[in-house]
């Protein structure tokens, strides 16, 4: 059953039955929506408003190929057609002159037809997940184009005048695709890049962009950048020309160190260089100051520089499957941090500092060599849920306070420290496996409790009783 909307005086909303046409003389048809109705025609229905349709949607069916006569509904800007079974777009499609949007996404077409350059005023292009190998040049006088989007697809090149041709695109997504073209540099108006899983070594020079290295800073408009997945080695120092960059997505890459640059972007509010060969984060980091999440969990990272302290406005931070041994005491200066990822280090203390960090609910310490925690941690009464092994039963385990004999400093403790380090041979199955119960009471009989000023009823009410393996899943639970 299909939903057929009318715009008329009356804004009917009917439902179509197959083989029969519901019209008034006052009722004009705009729309209509066969989505998901295991069709693996076109209904012919459609063909009775071809003076008039402007939206058609044939999403998720079995659809095979597309008649002549669906083109004569020259009236059309919106065509959407994903997740079917066309091989081909045909020819036809040049009769669609007030097309504005056109998604063929999840087919197996082959290749767009060099006579689509007479669809003028076509702005939008949703064609992932599709065989496409290269695009014809008719595809660069299609001068209104502002989104086009070729993820998953089989590219081997763009025609040579891409970049000239669409000096006014906004959003080029070619993740898992290959190559680009020697003009790229003319996308000056570009926002958003998806550049995600190819094989790409630099950003941005001759493997890239093909083009001279200046280039990268040429793109003024671009907020979201996104190479991740790919074999970079490095980054240019001319990425500090992005002025408008936000988003910045290295992940996955073989860089071994981030450009000094870096600090200029102002405007950054997630950095992820997380699964790279990094072996220090430069100092000129502490000059994004709107930088609200920064991962740079598996890397090899064995300290992190004091400047990190001035990045005032973050709010997750995961370093976890690094070197670390030590964190720095300028860190205290993150009001705003809510979730810490710090697991898998080789941390043996922690500054305290970090007491200051009065909005902090959540933080993975498991898998370090920490003695004890710092007194200061009494501040964190927001806290939810503290990690000191990967087996622990609950959420949030009580501490006690003690004397650390070798600094002669009020610390907190239980008997999940000193921490040892993990070794796949001997893992306790819970928490309650790794100490000796009736020893740790008459110890603890002689400790001061110290409990988070925090409910923890409340706590175990809405925590799970077990805890997943999967710690990064975690970054889910606060926002």
């Amino acid at each position: 059953m299909q939903c057929l909307r009318m715009s008329s005086k009356r804004n009917l909303f009917v439902r179509l039955v197959p083989c029969r046409c519901l019209r008034g003389e006052e009722e004009t048809v705009t729309s209509l929506d066969y989505s998901h109705c295991s069709l693996e025609t076109v209904p012919k229905e459609i063909f009775s408003f071809e003076k008039t349709l402007e939206e058609l949607y044939l999403d998720a069916n079995q659809i095979e190929e597309l008649p002549k006569q669906l083109f004569n509904c020259q009236m059309l800007h919106r065509l959407s057609m994903p997740d079917n079974d066309l091989t081909v777009l045909p020819a036809a499609i040049a009769n669609l002159i007030n097309l504005r949007e056109l998604d063929v996404s999840k087919n197996s077409i082959q290749e767009f037809p060099e006579n689509i350059k007479n669809c003028k005023v076509l702005a939008i292009v949703e064609a992932s997940v599709n065989p496409i190998s290269k695009l014809p040049e008719g595809f660069t006088q299609l001068l209104s184009m502002t989104q086009l989007y070729l993820n998953d697809a089989f590219l081997e090149f763009l025609p040579a005048s891409f970049g000239s041709s669409f000096a006014q695109h906004q959003s080029l997504s070619l993740s898992r695709s290959l190559s680009l073209c020697r003009s790229m540099h003319k996308l000056t108006q570009l926002e958003r890049l998806d550049l995600g899983s190819n094989e790409f070594t630099e950003v941005v020079s001759v493997c890239l962009f093909f083009c001279p290295p200046k280039m990268l800073g040429a793109l003024k408009q671009l907020s979201y950048l996104d190479v991740s997945k790919n074999n970079l080695e490095m980054v240019d120092e001319q990425i500090c020309g992005c002025e408008s960059l936000q988003d910045l997505l290295l992940s996955n890459n073989a860089l071994t160190q981030l450009p000094g640059s870096i600090g200029s972007l102002k405007k950054l509010t997630a950095l992820k260089v997380d699964e790279n060969q990094l072996m220090y984060l430069p100092d000129s980091v502490g000059g994004l100051a709107a930088l609200d999440e920064l991962d740079c969990s598996f890397n090899e990272i064995e300290a992190l520089p004091s400047s990190i302290g001035q990045c005032v406005s973050i709010r997750t931070f995961a370093a976890d499957h690094n070197f670390l041994t030590l964190l720095p005491p300028e860190m205290g200066s993150w009001k705003s941090a809510t979730v810490l990822f710090l697991h898998s280090n080789k941390l043996e203390s922690l500054p305290d500092e970090m007491g200051d960090m009065t909005k902090l609910k959540v933080i993975n310490l498991s898998d370090n060599k920490l003695r004890n925690l710092p007194y200061s941690f009494t501040k964190l009464n927001q806290m939810t849920a503290m990690w000191l092994s990967e087996n622990q039963s609950k959420p949030l385990i009580p501490l006690q306070k003690e004397e650390d004999p070798e600094t002669l400093k009020t610390v907190l403790t239980n008997y999940m420290f000193p921490q040892q380090t993990r070794t796949e041979d001997c893992i306790p199955n819970s928490d309650s496996e790794s100490f000796n119960p009736s020893l740790w009471e008459e110890q603890r009989k002689q400790r001061a409790q110290v409990a988070f000023e925090c409910d923890e009823d409340k706590d175990e009410r809405e925590t799970p009783p077990r805890v997943s393996s999967h710690w990064r899943a975690m970054k889910m639970t606060v926002k």
